[in-house]
């Protein structure tokens, strides 16, 4: 004889109807946000605690989420930022020596909602097909769900288009930060002994990877918030300007960002910037972006350097994007991306000013483009040697 089926604890409800029930686990309670699906196989705390996912559920294609546990080491910030996740499978113990926590356990001390025992397969064809929906995702222990009103929510929720979420998760003052990469057997790297190159860097909602791999290749970084001015910025004497990744749409955090980026363009200084970086560049220089249909989200997303046909596979987390045929004279496309042709890179043409729509720092992902940090730091070796700095 059969048992019978676990009652339901968890309630996925999309705007257009569609309702999916599994096992509530993590938080309680419910939350509206964007749904997203994510192909990382590795990384669910790295992509928990990214705040490009501020106002997101992310739906993992990779049935095994949870497996490895959770570790502080992996933060990428205080807090998980997405606001719930769906998997296929339960997660089960975890089986990893690094582990000090389960995810389970986790997402509840944090207050984050998940949900297991979904067909990820159906909801991801779906989210292909129709884009990333609004949604409403309710944890009750008892199964006790009010559908009509889940429905209702998540057509009622806004969205993120015209949303600023960059000032909810950038740093609120600034500060110095120090460490480099984690190095075997389990510790971060010291900053470097030798004189490093004085680096700004915008908080947007930056990853701790980032601000580790800039310190990788020489940089001495001040973190600043998302709403710093070009004047904030230059009294800190700065040889390189990076600009971090974020949430949100980037015409509405442009409407502060754009003229602080413009008035360090004049300042002739090497400037990077990725993901929500690179829009806030591209719309500095004239360009304009574009919301997805359901974004990139993943761990394994092929890009083709436009000038050396090199294809690098990288990580990704971005639903807007920037319009490559609005890009003006003098800024050109470097990187386009192998899964639908959109732009995923932009250069100054004769300046040390360039961007990427993915994240080099490979926290989750493959190491491909971690050379791009180095590109940054030999623009501010080569500005420091002509005496320009």
């Amino acid at each position: 004889m059969t048992a019978p089926a676990a009652k339901p604890t968890a309630c996925l409800a999309l705007a257009d109807g569609t309702i999916f029930t599994g096992q509530g686990f993590g938080a309680t309670g419910d939350v509206v946000a964007e749904l997203v699906f994510n192909t990382a196989m590795t990384g669910y705390q790295e992509i928990m605690t990214d705040p490009s996912y501020a106002s997101q559920i992310v739906t993992f294609t990779f049935p095994h989420i949870g497996n490895t546990g959770v570790t502080e080491q992996d933060d990428e910030s205080n807090d998980p930022v997405a606001s719930g996740i769906v998997v296929k499978w339960d997660p089960t113990e975890p089986s990893n020596w690094r582990a000090t926590s389960d995810l389970q356990d986790w997402m509840r001390r944090r207050g984050r909602i998940g949900i297991g025992g979904v067909d990820t397969r159906r909801l991801t064809r779906a989210i292909r097909q129709q884009g990333s929906p609004h949604v409403v995702l309710s944890h009750d222990p008892d199964g006790n769900f009010d559908i009509e009103a889940m429905i209702a929510k998540a057509r009622n929720w806004t969205g993120l288009v015209g949303l600023d979420l960059a000032k909810e998760v950038t740093t609120r003052q600034s500060y110095h930060w120090e460490g480099g990469l984690w190095e075997w057997p389990g510790e971060f790297a010291p900053v470097s002994e030798t004189k490093p190159f004085k680096v700004v860097a915008i908080d947007y909602g930056a990853k701790r990877n980032i601000l580790r791999s800039l310190v990788s290749v020489g940089a001495d970084v001040t973190v600043l918030p998302a709403t710093a001015t070009a004047e904030e910025v230059m009294a800190h004497e700065p040889e390189g300007v990076f600009l971090s990744n974020g949430p949100g749409d980037p015409a509405a955090t442009g409407e502060y960002a754009v003229p602080m980026i413009k008035s360090l363009l004049e300042q002739k200084l090497p400037i990077f910037g990725i993901c929500l970086g690179h829009q806030m560049l591209a719309l500095a220089l004239g360009a304009k972006t574009v919301k997805m249909g359901h974004g990139h989200h993943g761990a394994n997303h092929p890009v083709r350097d436009i000038d050396s046909g090199k294809v690098e596979i990288t990580s990704m987390n971005h639903g807007f994007a920037v319009d490559a045929q609005s890009l003006p004279e003098g800024v050109r496309e470097t990187h386009i991306s192998l899964f639908d042709g959109s732009n995923c890179g932009i250069e100054i043409t004769g300046q040390p000013v360039f961007s990427v729509q993915y994240h080099p720092e490979a926290a989750p992902g493959p190491q491909d483009s971690a050379y791009l940090f180095s590109r940054f730091a030999d623009s501010m070796r080569a500005r420091r040697t002509s005496g320009a700095a």
